[in-house]
């Protein structure tokens, strides 16, 4: 049967806008889970890290006896800070860590004020949240892959706020396949260039998070799914994506 004149050019606008709604939806989505559950998503292994490592660094940083003794107190408060926000307890965890941020330096004064930061975004303090976050990014005395990190968060909690100039500025040194912060960095990126209108750049980005393997399985497939609707097929062997969703249980989506 013939198409009548117009029809197919109506057709055409019709999936461009359902595109473009569905682009929406997944970039609110994206959005909300940069900013949700943290401390549910990061902060235990975040802070075990960091903890394992003070431990590890104590012989180089503390050389006595005394200051060894004062790195076991602070790893043990911020451990018991973190149970407290863990529980709900966000008034006294934030209490606390306050006061280790007040009395610690580097690594430990740093990890006080990115829990305090957390605090805020789940308490919806938002503003608070990006200032604490910027105090560490902007501190030199800092681990640089913390400064890394309070980088990231500060852009997530302030995106919508912020030229998506200033985002890809601030976080295209990270956001590249290798760097530990990879995923984070570059979704955010990503996003900004398809604020800006550069689908085809948010498209290469989103392709290549999808391929990560060092990335959670999660963003993957978000990005994947970001990737596809960008025209950017980011699957390389079809077969392999097969096998491994019906392994996780899963049957692939249109959109992948």
């Amino acid at each position: 049967m013939a198409l009548r004149p117009g029809s197919e050019k109506n057709a055409e606008e019709k999936k461009a806008a359902e595109d473009e709604v569905l682009l929406r939806e997944i970039d609110d989505a994206v959005r909300e889970d940069q900013l949700r559950d943290f401390g549910v998503k990061y902060g235990r292994p975040l802070l075990a890290v960091i903890v394992a490592g003070m431990a590890a660094f104590g012989g180089y940083l503390f050389w006595d006896s005394r200051q060894e003794a004062a790195l076991e107190a602070t790893s043990e408060q911020l451990v018991a800070a973190l149970d407290q926000a863990d529980a709900g307890n966000l008034d006294s965890a934030n209490s606390s860590a306050a006061a280790l941020a007040a009395e610690g330096e580097g690594a430990a004064k740093a990890s006080a004020l990115l829990l305090q930061a957390g605090i805020a975004m789940d308490q919806g303090r938002t503003a608070d949240a990006i200032e604490l976050y910027a105090s560490v990014a902007n501190d030199e005395s800092t681990p640089p892959v913390l400064r890394d990190l309070a980088t990231i968060r500060e852009m997530a909690a302030g995106f919508d706020t912020r030229d998506p100039a200033e985002v890809i500025e601030r976080l295209s040194a990270l956001a590249v396949p290798g760097n530990p912060w990879f995923g984070s960095a570059g979704e955010l990126v990503a996003m900004a260039h398809l604020e800006r209108g550069n689908r085809e750049q948010a498209g290469t980005l989103f392709g290549e998070i999808a391929r990560a393997d060092n990335v959670p399985e999660t963003l993957r497939a978000r990005s994947r799914q970001m990737a596809g609707l960008l025209g950017v097929d980011a699957i390389d062997d079809v077969d392999a994506f097969i096998e491994e969703q019906r392994g996780a249980g899963a049957a692939p989506s249109a959109a992948q």
